[in-house]
């Protein structure tokens, strides 16, 4: 034995990180949050809804989330939603547009009530008090 201090064996260890891909659904939907966010913003602030965004039709194909399908409960109300989206829009009635923005946001909550309820925390956020 001797006295002086024998070198560490230096191992080389190769991490590898599994790093998250959102779907075009996941992408889609966080696409829709921010949209309706600034509406949300936009109808405090008294103004009226523009436009009905046109890639919200995506919704009917975009590619789901590993281990997700559609089915007839997400069909239903991806239907549901896409027409409460629709109304608010085309509202004119500034005493109603409010009410029809909350309306299309229980959608969004009601759905996903059955299946991801991980974002629902968020989505709340979007009502209108």
């Amino acid at each position: 034995m001797s006295c002086t201090e024998q070198p560490k064996k230096e191992t080389a260890q190769k991490i590898e990180f599994d790093l998250y891909e959102p779907s075009e659904m996941a992408n889609l939907m966080n696409e829709m949050y921010n949209y309706n966010l600034a509406v949300k913003d936009s109808i405090l602030n008294g103004n009226m809804p523009s436009h009905f965004p046109m890639e919200f039709l995506e919704i009917h194909k975009a590619e789901m989330t590993n281990g997700k399908s559609r089915n007839t409960v997400f069909n239903s109300f991806s239907e549901v939603f896409l027409k409460a989206q629709e109304t608010f829009h085309t509202t004119t009635d500034s005493t109603l547009v409010k009410q029809n923005f909350n309306n299309m946001v229980n959608v969004c909550i009601t759905c996903h009530q059955t299946e991801c309820t991980g974002p629902i925390p968020r989505i709340k956020k979007l009502l209108i008090q």
